[in-house]
């Protein structure tokens, strides 16, 4: 009679023991379903209250980060010898092509089809469109970027023209390079340069090489 009892007991185990598996996961399974229900309604109400990622950036931070990455340091900030060779001038910081540079005259194109011009400031090139001086992009009123607006200043870099009118912005600007920017980058890369210091430096006028044959 013992073996059989404890047969019988054994087998009463089975059940018992399926059915407190039974309750533990279903009690599982609803602790988990609450805890998804609550992750979710975080989640919702973080997203409803965080602003949109662009709205966290500082235009003026991005614009300073593109124009760094963007080497245009190396063309529109005069150069000089430092000790340790040449150096950008940070006191002209992005001020262009010094006034008081006297440039020498162009190359003949024989020589090349285009070359930086011996100034020592890197300021200055020579090619068969004739010769460009890099622009002054500090926000002065009368000989930088003072007076322009946001608009023309994207559609300048979209139209690769100066001004928004005919005459073309000259190599070696990659215009091009910065018409493949969005909007947004191009409006903080205007709000970095407006919020310069303004240096005035009038930048000579570029030299039209004439049309073939003419």
């Amino acid at each position: 009679m013992l073996n059989v009892w404890k047969r019988d007991r054994s087998r009463m185990f089975v059940p018992r023991i399926a059915a407190i598996g039974a309750i533990s996961g279903g009690i599982a399974a609803l602790f988990l379903f609450a805890g998804c229900q609550r992750a979710e309604q975080q989640a919702e109400t973080q997203t409803s209250q965080a602003p949109p990622a662009s709205a966290s950036i500082d235009p003026v931070a991005r614009g300073k980060y593109l124009v760094t990455v963007g080497s245009c340091n190396d063309c529109h900030t005069p150069w000089k010898m430092g000790e340790k060779g040449p150096e950008p001038d940070m006191t002209k910081y992005l001020s262009g092509h010094p006034q008081e540079m006297v440039v020498p005259p162009p190359p003949q194109l024989s020589e090349g089809p285009w070359m930086w011009l011996g100034t020592g400031t890197m300021t200055a090139f020579a090619g068969p469109w004739g010769v460009s001086y890099t622009a002054n992009l500090t926000p002065d009123d009368e000989t930088g970027i003072g007076v322009w607006t946001e608009d023309i200043f994207i559609n300048a870099m979209r139209s690769g023209k100066h001004w928004r009118q005919t005459r073309p912005i000259l190599p070696p600007m990659p215009w091009f390079s910065l018409a493949a920017m969005t909007d947004e980058d191009l409006k903080a890369v205007f709000s970095f340069l407006k919020s310069l210091p303004p240096i005035k430096n009038m930048v000579p006028e570029p030299v039209i090489a004439p049309a073939p044959g003419t």
